[in-house]
């Protein structure tokens, strides 16, 4: 969860989606932490969340103005 969303809306699509790859393995590895008893703070699981809505957002935008820009 290293990129801000500035940072992420410079990336291109396939960068976007190792982002997004990587970021859902946090989040599996944060579930497993947090169901073993592990993960000391849980919010940390909201915030991958988020990133993880904020890259398919942003991702889904680029294919929109991919398709409107091949119009």
């Amino acid at each position: 969860m290293a990129a801000k969303l500035n940072d992420l809306a410079e990336l291109s699509l396939g960068e976007l989606a190792d982002e997004l790859k990587a970021t859902k393995q946090e989040a599996l590895n944060l579930r497993f932490r947090n169901a073993t008893g592990q993960l000391e703070n849980t919010a940390e699981i909201g915030k991958v969340r988020k990133q993880i809505a904020r890259i398919n957002t942003l991702m889904r935008s680029k294919e929109i103005a991919a398709a409107e820009a091949g119009q």
